[in-house]
């Protein structure tokens, strides 16, 4: 299964897990620390201290920017019918954008 390095407060985390559930994508989500210091499984399986980070199922890890990400996943995934319901969901209730 997909894991996703994230938190809860951090914009471009939200981004992610919003792509991955318009997706219908399964994924756990990796919590991190506030501290950098602190992250070290996430240093482990990416190289690197930074959210958000996507580590697929094949072990590829995918990092740096949330659009760098989401790129990758949209051509990775394809789009279900239902994505554009969550979509409005997130419109809905983040109208400034998460």
């Amino acid at each position: 299964m997909i894991k996703l390095y994230q938190a809860e407060w951090c914009p471009h985390s939200h981004k992610i897990r919003q792509r991955l559930t318009e997706l219908g994508v399964p994924f756990i989500a990796m919590q991190v620390s506030v501290d950098r210091e602190q992250r070290a499984e996430l240093k482990q399986v990416s190289g690197q201290d930074t959210i958000p980070a996507v580590v697929l199922e094949d072990g590829t890890v995918l990092s740096g920017k949330d659009e760098t990400i989401l790129s990758k996943l949209n051509e990775i995934y394809p789009e279900p019918p239902e994505a554009a319901e969550h979509k409005e969901k997130d419109k809905k209730n983040y109208p400034f954008g998460g």
